[in-house]
């Protein structure tokens, strides 16, 4: 996740540069994010199909691979194109695997801890990679970080080989497209799971456009610099990790439906009150707190399915879970980017942040209604 925060950057730039167009940045990014969510339904299933250390390992080396190549001949824009977003549906594969892998490597009363770590080590590590970016491009260039990050892929791939083996529980024997519809539909009749998916999209489609505002926010209502600008995107970095921190300690300590729940409504009101800063430092201060919700959603969320969801469905409903969320990021920069482009960035943020509320509050009561919040006692250390 550090490589691909690097690479990202590295791509951005080029992409820029390559051809100064707005709408080829923007491609990059659907690519990135909104095409993988399209396959959501598959990328699970193959998790479920086949033994997860072999999955993860081998989505690694395809994803190293990929990357090696656009280092080596930098492509044309359609090419390019095209390489990331089949990276990125190969990284939907490994991300539905390693989240169903877990409670395979840890004891029940741990997930909280390994998820933790594991938030840590991805969502963290990514919020910090153009940071770090900055400083490499002193010392290199495009092609540079791009092998950077393909060298991450094999570092990764070699790691995971000392994990034991994961078999998959109960193969079905049924075709792919048969294993992708069943992950659908036990989503659907799962009331819980259903009710988590649609709450959680619905919060991500109405803040996602945040990666977007944040910069009109800065400039534009707090007439800040380029470095303030960016200081702003480390924000939710900084309360990811803290969050991560705390979370490893005492999520134990609440049912994950609540944690999640109070994630929510922390990330939601986050954004909703950094509309309203007076100051950088004070929108700064609001986005670590949004980082310290986002936490919390991922640790209650993942902790949460890992549990209640049956071993033999558990890569499909991760599959399809982030899958949507991918579309529901796509969704919001769509139609939150028209909302800035016809108000201004505190309206936008204010929006989003409201909306997000409103949602929690929804799921609130579906949860309530679902029973779920007391199926799951807290697990206490």
């Amino acid at each position: 996740m550090l490589g691909d925060s690097l690479g990202l950057v590295a791509l951005l730039l080029y992409v820029q540069s390559a051809t100064g167009a707005a709408l080829a940045v923007a491609l990059l990014l659907l690519a990135g994010d909104f095409v993988p969510g399209l396959f959501g339904a598959f990328a699970g299933v193959v998790g479920d199909r086949f033994d997860l250390k072999r999955v993860m390992v081998v989505c690694d080396l395809v994803q190293g691979v990929l990357t090696a190549v656009m280092a080596v001949t930098l492509p044309p824009l359609p090419v390019l194109l095209v390489m990331v977003a089949v990276r990125s549906v190969t990284a939907q594969v490994f991300h539905a695997a390693s989240r169903s892998a877990m409670p395979a490597l840890v004891r029940d009363e741990e997930l909280e801890a390994a998820n933790s770590a594991l938030g840590a080590g991805t969502n963290g590590l990514e919020a910090i990679g153009p940071l770090i970016a900055a400083g490499l491009f002193l010392v290199t260039d495009v092609r540079g970080i791009l092998l950077i990050d393909a060298a991450t892929f094999f570092v990764s791939a070699a790691l995971l080989t000392r994990l034991p083996r994961i078999p998959p529980s109960k193969p079905s024997g049924h075709s792919v497209l048969k294993d992708a519809r069943d992950g659908l539909g036990y989503i659907w009749r799962a009331a819980p799971v259903r009710v988590i998916g649609i709450g959680f999209f619905a919060v991500v489609a109405f803040n996602g456009v945040d990666d977007v505002a944040m910069v009109f926010l800065a400039k534009d209502e707090l007439h800040g610099s380029d470095s303030a600008s960016a200081t702003l995107y480390a924000g939710v970095g900084i309360g990811l990790i803290a969050g991560f921190a705390i979370l490893a300690r005492y999520a134990g300590r609440l049912t994950m439906p609540v944690l999640m729940l109070l994630g929510f409504a922390v990330s939601s009101m986050g954004n909703l009150v950094t509309g309203l800063a007076w100051a950088i430092w004070a929108a700064l201060a609001l986005q670590v707190i949004r980082g310290l919700g986002i936490a919390a959603i991922d640790v209650g969320v993942n902790t949460h399915l890992q549990r209640v969801v049956p071993v033999h469905l558990r890569s499909r409903v991760f599959g399809n879970l982030y899958g949507a969320i991918g579309l529901a990021a796509g969704l919001s920069y769509v139609l939150g980017g028209l909302l800035l482009q016809h108000t201004d960035a505190r309206t936008t943020f204010v929006t989003a942040g409201a909306g997000g509320l409103i949602a929690t509050a929804a799921t609130v009561l579906a949860v309530r209604r679902s029973g779920d919040a007391a199926s799951e006692p807290p697990v206490r250390r």
